[in-house]
């Protein structure tokens, strides 16, 4: 074979990762312009179990320099291993607007029937619903629903994250989740994918949220997050990336729990956005790395190599994971994993969340499995 058409076949993820990378860099070089009119925010945060620095995730959210919020934390009982930091947190606040809401609603997914009953006692007009492990900065709120205010056109506000671990395998994981989840989100909009919402965050207006057919729509579902943003960006309204990077804490103390977690989530892309997965094998450029060199052709996987890792190593600076700047050369190594994964998720329709096993519909819903 003509080793010019192993160049050409190196076009496509090369491409792939250099698309991502001038996505990253247009992302990390975003002005932060300084929000004008402010507007109440209820924050919305559905809660199961004590997640490592929880205190310190939902501490953040009571430290915030905007006018006019408040903060709903809703658990299914009242034995929940959170609820004494929640209480803590009320105690030591007494100016934050906090309060601690007891969910009865039962919805197959159960964060989106926590969610249904926050929302009925959210007092202000702009909602916002995040993981129960986001840690945020300080002007966290201001930045992130200035869009909201200053602009009718966008129905949702989201915001990327880094994600951090005290584990090894959760250390892995975030390290993909740095150099390959988050690029590929930034890379979305490039190649026409206006449906995104990340639960690290979603900021959008009560009125927009009705009719979109409220939580309520998103309940059978696993990705609540995605088939909520794709409701109300189906309104004609659009999303917004906001600058405001996150940060999560992953708790896989284990790599059979990251593999758990990797499959659920492949599993759910897959239900979710199938046109898109389908094409996934295009962005795991380590797996043509390795192709290229089985069949003798070292400068094709020198070209995917040294573009993954520019890549990776631009995602790193960007979101400040400072891990995926220093390892970035072994990005390669994780699309392997990846294209894994990949497979994986072809491979069946069970999935296990928070210790419950689940059916997945072929349009994402959720169905006890026995």
């Amino acid at each position: 074979m003509n080793p010019l058409l192993y160049l050409v076949a190196a076009i496509v993820p090369v491409g792939y990762q250099l698309a991502a990378l001038a996505a990253t860099l247009r992302f990390a070089l975003r002005r932060k312009g300084e929000p004008g009119r402010t507007a109440g925010v209820s924050v919305l945060k559905p809660v199961r179990g004590l997640d490592e620095d929880f205190e310190e995730a939902i501490a953040s959210h009571a430290r915030q320099d905007h006018p006019e919020f408040e903060i709903l934390f809703g658990v299914h009982t009242m034995d929940d291993e959170a609820v004494p930091a929640i209480r803590r947190l009320i105690e030591t606040n007494p100016d934050v607007a906090i309060r601690l809401i007891h969910s009865t609603r039962q919805t197959p997914n159960a964060k989106a029937g926590t969610l249904i009953d926050l929302a009925r006692e959210a007092r202000y007009p702009l909602l916002l619903m995040n993981d129960s492990d986001v840690t945020v900065p300080q002007d966290y709120l201001r930045r992130v629903a200035a869009p909201l205010i200053e602009d009718a056109a966008i129905g949702l506000v989201t915001c990327v994250y880094r994600a951090i671990s005290s584990s090894v395998a959760g250390k892995w994981e975030a390290f993909g989740i740095a150099t390959d989840f988050i690029p590929s989100t930034l890379v979305a909009p490039m190649v026409g994918v206006k449906e995104f919402g990340l639960g690290s965050t979603i900021c959008f207006r009560r009125e927009d949220l009705e009719a979109a057919g409220g939580f309520e729509a998103v309940a059978e579902y696993i990705a609540d997050d995605y088939q909520l943003a794709k409701r109300i960006l189906a309104t004609g309204k659009r999303a917004h990336l906001s600058e405001v990077v996150v940060e999560t804490h992953l708790s896989d103390p284990s790599m059979a729990s990251v593999w758990r977690h990797q499959v659920r989530w492949a599993r759910t892309i897959r239900v979710s956005r199938g046109d898109g997965y389908v094409g996934l094998p295009v962005t795991h450029a380590g797996v043509w790395m390795a192709a290229f060199l089985a069949m003798g052709q070292p400068f094709p996987a020198i070209a995917c190599w040294a573009a993954r890792s520019a890549m990776a190593l631009a995602a790193g600076v960007a979101l400040r994971h400072w891990p995926a700047v220093g390892l970035c050369w072994l990005a390669p190594l994780w699309d392997v994993w990846a294209f894994v994964m990949w497979v994986a998720g072809w491979a069946g329709n069970i999935v296990e969340w928070r210790g419950v096993r689940y059916r997945l519909t072929r349009d994402g819903r959720l169905e006890r499995a026995e």
